[in-house]
């Protein structure tokens, strides 16, 4: 690979300032100075790049408390997306595993595996996403029934049968509050749900996806990187 894309895939800057840095200034490859940008590096060379050691990572995988407001894109030319939210020197080429809309906050993948994106949206695998919801209406065991069984949309969308667990129902205010397991992804499905057994959402969250679980100490707009054993159990 070549140095400088070596060291644009790992945050240092662009490949048009990192030619005229390396030219200048050099860069240690295995402790020798070497001023050329297009010199051929090995990803498990010993780089050091202003001082810090600069090692290699194929891919990376961030988990992210998406809140409220923020697009689930890579890029934007109007509004902050949420790899903008991933706030160090990154890779260029990360983006969301998945979309949750702009008003819904929780659990979002942010990484540049394409491999492993597609396992985890990919209809026929089926992966588990558990939300949370609140709801205008007071839901009941039918409702439980009606998404067990499969719902299907006012505008003929069928769905897949959902788990539906209903958490607390208040007369007073009207409400309930539940957690709702889907194992697709369709355009808003989850609120369209709720919308054909007459509940609106209020309040949306994504809790976990297959076997990756929102860390509650992140509180909306924060990440982390992924954990040995969360990147285990997505077989990465």
């Amino acid at each position: 690979m070549r140095l400088d894309k070596y060291l644009s895939d790992m945050g240092a800057g662009t490949r048009s300032e990192l030619k005229k840095e390396i030219r200048k200034s050099g860069v240690s490859i295995d402790g020798k100075i070497i001023k050329d940008p297009g010199f051929s590096v090995d990803t498990s060379s010993h780089v050091v790049f202003r001082g810090s050691v600069i090692a290699y990572e194929e891919f990376v995988y961030y988990m992210l408390n998406k809140p409220e407001g923020i697009i689930s894109a890579s890029e934007d030319d109007r509004e902050p997306t949420v790899v903008d939210l991933i706030d160090e020197p990154k890779r260029k080429d990360l983006f969301p595993v998945g979309r949750l809309d702009r008003d819904t906050e929780g659990l979002l993948l942010i990484t540049n595996d394409g491999a492993l994106s597609h396992r985890l949206l990919s209809p026929k695998h089926h992966v588990d996403k558990v939300y949370y919801a609140r709801v205008s209406g007071l839901l009941t065991d039918s409702d439980i029934e009606l998404f067990r069984d499969g719902l299907v949309l006012t505008d003929g969308l069928e769905c897949l049968p959902a788990d539906l667990k209903i958490l607390s129902v208040s007369g007073d205010e009207y409400t309930s509050e539940a957690e709702i397991t889907v194992r697709e992804g369709k355009f808003h499905q989850v609120k369209r749900m709720f919308s054909s057994i007459g509940a609106e959402v209020i309040y949306l969250k994504r809790l976990s996806m297959g076997p990756l679980t929102l860390d509650p100490g992140l509180a909306p707009g924060e990440y982390r990187r992924l954990t040995p054993e969360e990147m285990l159990s997505l077989d990465i």
